[in-house]
């Protein structure tokens, strides 16, 4: 007998003070289940009030729109894991709808130890009758309920050129698993400047979506820049998703088994309202630039002598619409010899728009000495953050060209008495020569002398003469073909004259080189400079019908004279480009 008393003490005196040692938990929660959000007007819906602490006093909702045909039925469950008590309580509701819309269950509440606790509402939409109101839902109604893709836009009325961020975004119910997927169709960003950001990793995050628990992945992101005012559409982003949906069935040990549905999400068409830029306070000058920008012009020497060179930086840089404007042109006096510009780019997009910098490069060079100055210049643009235009000009810069011919066309410079300045050439007295070798003047007479008899006969002697001239010049004209490869190769030879002298020198002779080009191209093709570049050239030589190796050598060439300024080229390569050059040169006239 005592034994077994002994027994019963080992085995509950444990349990006894593991459970005074582990109490009921202290967070109290309270909350309304359903059993769906949305069902027929012929369905039924269980509600459901659960908390984890005994209470008193419970209070049901009003349930507006519902009929209770059974209820509230109250369930309790109480049980130890581990040493650690956990506690159910329940109460139970059937519903019948009484109409179609949405509905509202309200707040139920109850007093857990002396506090009162109250459910969050939720809503429920209930349609026109189901065909089998008691068959359960399929994984294609368990997928259109736990996914959603929705599309996240920054500003919903941006200005016009005011960057705009795009981010679509995949919902997904925790009951619910994403194995795949695969775009059906793209977006169409008619009238933006878009720039997609690519999505490195898809990580998933926790969050809420219509006030459930959620949790969401960037799929796609992009950055639009819109191009015209008023109403502007995003098309939608359609996905199929595979996603892995639990049934009702288990599998031997107990686990969900799973089922793959295949559905199409798609994010909704989303509208902008874009708005025009103000008219009040734009200035004459502006030139469609919208952000922050910083602006400067800047010279790589500020002396130097005639015929070399330096470069001329028309530079902007801040956060805007940094491809999408054009860079104002200096205005350099006529003294000044000015290249077209080379064009900078560095500029990255990220999430929230372009930043980075955009320059002009020119290249001057002086023709005589002096001073020239670089007047300052104005660049605008609008700030979208404070709805205001703002104007920034450059620094006046002056050029000193110390050593080179003077300008004849300049004005004579004069003393303070204003006499002309005269500087001696010591060469103003000579000899006198003392021994004159003079002659007799004597009397001569045209008739029967030497010139008489050539201007008698002289012609009739050129008679032959001309006429094999004339034959010869029949030939030339009768060969068609050899009349267009010396006309070519004279055009080649007047382009490239100057850079031939520079054989040797890179710097001058690929300054040269691309010059003779554009020359050549503008005057062949009557093309104004501000169309000049690579793209403009292919299309106009292909236009013209001159076969693509021919463009291929030409563009090749420009690109050669554009990496001479940042690498060193050799003898042998700077006179094979002026070779090529100028077999280019005759190949298209040749073709033209």
């Amino acid at each position: 007998m005592r034994s077994l008393l002994f027994t019963y003490l080992f085995l509950i005196l444990p349990t006894f003070l593991l459970g005074n040692s582990n109490p009921v938990q202290d967070e109290v929660t309270f909350e309304m289940k359903l059993s769906k959000e949305k069902l027929g007007v012929n369905e039924r819906l269980r509600v459901e009030f659960t908390m984890n602490k005994d209470g008193d006093n419970f209070n049901p909702p009003n349930f507006n729109g519902f009929k209770v045909v059974m209820g509230p039925s109250q369930s309790i469950s109480s049980s130890w894991v581990n040493g650690k008590r956990s506690f159910s309580k329940s109460y139970g509701y059937i519903l019948t709808p009484t109409a179609t819309g949405s509905f509202q269950i309200g707040q139920a509440t109850i007093e857990i130890d002396g506090k009162t606790y109250k459910t969050v509402p939720k809503k429920v939409q209930i349609t026109a009758a189901v065909a089998n109101p008691n068959a359960p839902k399929t994984a294609d109604d368990i997928a259109d309920e736990n996914l959603h893709l929705i599309a996240e836009v920054s500003k919903a009325n941006p200005y016009l050129n005011e960057a705009v961020t795009v981010v679509y975004k995949l919902y997904i119910s925790p009951s619910v698993s994403v194995t795949n997927f695969r775009p059906l169709d793209s977006p169409k960003y008619n009238n933006f400047w878009s720039q997609d950001i690519p999505v490195k990793r898809y990580d998933t995050k926790n969050t809420t979506y219509d006030g459930k628990p959620f949790r969401s992945v960037i799929l796609k992101r992009v950055v639009l820049y819109p191009q015209k005012s008023g109403k502007l559409n995003i098309e939608p982003l359609a996905l199929e998703v595979y996603v892995d949906v639990p049934t009702n069935r288990r599998d031997f040990f107990g686990g969900k088994i799973f089922k793959q549905a295949k559905k199409t999400v798609s994010a909704g068409r989303r509208t902008l309202n874009v708005k025009n830029l103000p008219e009040a306070g734009k200035p004459v000058d502006f030139g469609g630039a919208v952000g922050d920008f910083d602006f400067s012009v800047t010279t790589s020497k500020s002396s130097l002598n005639a015929s070399e060179s330096l470069q001329a930086r028309v530079e902007v840089t801040g956060k805007g619409n940094l491809k999408l404007f054009q860079l104002p042109k200096p205005e350099l006096p006529s003294a000044l010899e000015v290249y077209e510009p080379e064009f900078d780019e560095s500029v990255r997009t990220t999430i929230s728009g372009m930043d980075g910098k955009v320059a002009n490069n020119y290249t001057v060079v002086p023709s005589f000495r002096g001073k020239y100055p670089i007047p300052s210049i104005s660049f605008s643009y609008f700030n979208p953050k404070t709805g205001k235009y703002n104007t920034l000009n450059s620094d006046e810069i002056t050029i000193s060209v110390m050593e080179g011919p003077e300008d004849k066309n300049a004005t004579i410079a004069t003393n303070p008495s204003n006499q002309k300045l005269i500087v001696p050439t010591g060469k103003q007295f000579h000899f006198i020569k003392v021994q004159p070798n003079l002659k007799a003047i004597g009397t001569s007479y045209f008739f029967g002398s030497n010139n008489f008899y050539l201007m008698l006969f002289g012609p009739l002697l050129l008679i032959p003469l001309f006429i094999l001239l004339y034959r010869k010049r029949k030939e030339k004209e009768q060969d068609v073909v050899g009349n267009k490869v010396k006309k070519a190769n004279r055009l080649a030879r007047k382009y490239l004259s100057t850079a031939k002298k520079e054989l040797g020198n890179e710097a001058n002779f690929y300054i040269a080189l691309e010059k003779a080009l554009h020359n050549y191209l503008k005057a062949k093709l009557k093309i104004e400079t501000s169309e000049f570049s690579k793209e403009k050239i292919t299309s106009l030589l292909t236009g013209k019908k001159v076969d693509q190796t021919t463009t291929e050598n030409f563009i090749n060439l420009l690109k050669n004279c554009e990496l001479a300024r940042y690498s060193p080229f050799t003898d042998v390569q700077m006179q094979q480009d002026y070779d090529k050059a100028s077999e280019v040169i005759s190949q298209i006239d040749k073709q033209l």
